[in-house]
């Protein structure tokens, strides 16, 4: 093994062949540097047969490419074959060259080898990694592949390595009959760093297959409302701050994919990619653009199916190699060119799309009308009640009337009012880091029905207090019930205690 050992190693140290992450170097290396001659013959059923032929009349052992039926040294022909079969490892030490027609010079040889990336866990990198590589070496005077990408393992949710003997093992094929194939992939992708293991659960499938759910039914309302046959992007000067927003967003996280992708940081590309469908997209611009849908015959719906239709194809693009069923359905159905959306040009940054201070704008926008609906929801306000909404800021170019359209129909706002001031005791305040949002309280709030709501949480509150309170201090039912009994009926107690002390503390607010 040593003569075999050497090129291998120097093709590391020098960089022709590297390690991602960097650390699994040092198995291969400190394997390979300390290694041990090789033992090849194995006791299998299957496997390539050792080409050494024994001479049963002198005793001679021939090996040879061909079979050999005449024995080379004293013409003999009762030979038989070596019964034993080369280590598994050694015929798949072979596969980067022997699957493309070598030893013959073939067009695939030519064209595909060396090949550009191993994937591969962590546990054979002594077992084939080491071995492929001083076998292409040896064979070819070719590194096999540049790049060897290392993944974990994929473990039960309690972190333990899937056995027969533990019985924790997952059957994929029973997984993809009940949540599909790209749930599984996408479940297997989230949160993969390289090298580190992963824990299987069924939380993470049930949330694989929600996603998928939201961009299909994303894409479902899409195709609903579109009337175009070709993606045409309309010019810059009728393009919205929410479609400007949406196409810079969408060009940032294309280069940025790219950039994971190459680095193998897999799992944070693909996060990057939920996050911008499933909130900018799904969740923002669809919301953002109905009003223009629905104002059928016009520019502005034209316009909006454009954009719409372009993000959504060029979204299926960039998470195809994640889920590669559904993003092909669905990019078949909108207008594109191209047989496949496989063998599509995949999605790169355009300078002519990067719109910085829309972009920066809109997020402005979005993080009030957020922070309006988070604050309306603590304070149990329902979306059907409008209310008037100030907004104080000293950013002119974002806050103006031109927006008031977002407020209205995503906030609940009756009616949008900006100024440079707004003093009021009894008004909402909410902070952005960017601009202010006052809502006057009674214009939220029905006063006598919310008084009459928390004195009648005040009263119940009151009785349980009682009625815990006289349970607690009957000795008989303290020394007999079990210990975590008693324990759970006093945190009650103080939990409605503090339950009490925060209505009286809202019914005084709400008096004054």
């Amino acid at each position: 093994m040593a003569p075999l050992a050497e090129p291998a190693i120097k093709a590391v140290k020098d960089g022709r062949i590297r390690f991602i992450p960097d650390r699994f170097s040092k198995i291969y290396l400190n394997w390979m540097e300390n290694i041990q001659d090789w033992c090849i013959s194995r006791q299998l059923w299957w496997g390539h047969r050792i080409p050494a032929y024994y001479c049963a009349d002198c005793g001679e052992i021939t090996v040879a490419e061909n079979d050999v039926t005449v024995c080379p040294k004293c013409g003999g022909t009762h030979l038989t074959q070596e019964e034993d079969v080369l280590d598994t490892w050694f015929s798949s030490a072979l596969w980067p060259f022997s699957t493309l027609g070598w030893p013959e010079s073939t067009d695939d040889l030519r064209t595909f080898f060396p090949t550009s990336t191993l994937v591969t866990a962590y546990d054979i990198i002594t077992f084939w990694v080491s071995k492929m590589i001083f076998m292409s070496l040896e064979n070819t005077d070719e590194i096999p592949f540049p790049d060897v990408f290392i993944h974990g393992l994929v473990r039960d949710e309690l972190g333990r390595k899937m056995s027969k003997s533990l019985g924790n093992g997952i059957d994929p094929l029973q997984v993809i009959d009940e949540y599909g194939a790209d749930a599984l992939r996408y479940a297997l992708a989230t949160g993969n760093a390289p090298g580190n293991d992963m824990r299987f659960s069924q939380e993470k499938m049930e949330a694989a297959r929600n996603f998928i759910n939201k961009v299909w039914n994303a894409s479902r309302f899409v195709r609903m409302n579109l009337t175009i046959e070709k993606v045409v992007l309309p010019p810059v000067e009728r393009l919205t701050v929410e479609d400007k927003w949406i196409l810079s967003s969408f060009n940032t996280l294309a280069k940025e994919v790219r950039e994971n992708i190459d680095s193998y940081e897999l799992g944070v590309a693909l996060q990057k990619i939920t996050d911008f469908i499933w909130d900018c997209f799904c969740d923002w611009y669809i919301e953002l653009t109905k009003a223009r849908l629905f104002s059928t015959g016009t520019q502005e719906n034209e316009d909006a199916q454009n954009v719409l239709a372009y993000v959504l194809g060029e979204s299926m693009k960039l998470l195809h190699p994640f889920l590669p069923f559904i993003t092909e359905e669905i990019w078949q159905a909108l207008p594109h060119e191209g047989e496949s959306i496989m063998i599509a040009d995949y999605p790169a940054f355009r300078d002519d799309l990067c719109f910085a201070s829309d972009e920066d704008a809109m997020r402005k926008i979005i993080a009030v009308i957020r922070a309006i609906r988070n604050r309306r929801t603590e304070m149990n306000v329902p979306p059907s009640k409008k209310a008037t909404v100030y907004i104080v800021s000293s950013n002119k170019e974002v806050f103006n009337d031109s927006i008031s359209h977002f407020f209205t129909r995503l906030a609940s706002a009756s009616e949008v009012v900006y100024t440079d001031a707004y003093q009021s005791d009894d008004a909402v305040s909410i902070v952005t880091d960017s601009a202010t949002a006052l809502i006057p309280l009674g214009e939220l709030i029905d006063f006598e029905k919310e008084l009459a709501r928390l004195n009648g949480e005040k009263t119940r509150l009151e009785n349980e207090i009682a009625r815990l309170g006289k349970k607690l201090s009957n000795e008989g039912f303290v020394s007999k019930a079990p210990a975590q009994v008693v324990e759970g009926e006093r945190n009650k107690l103080n939990a409605y205690k503090d339950e009490l002390e925060g209505t009286l503390a809202a019914i005084a607010k709400l008096t004054k």
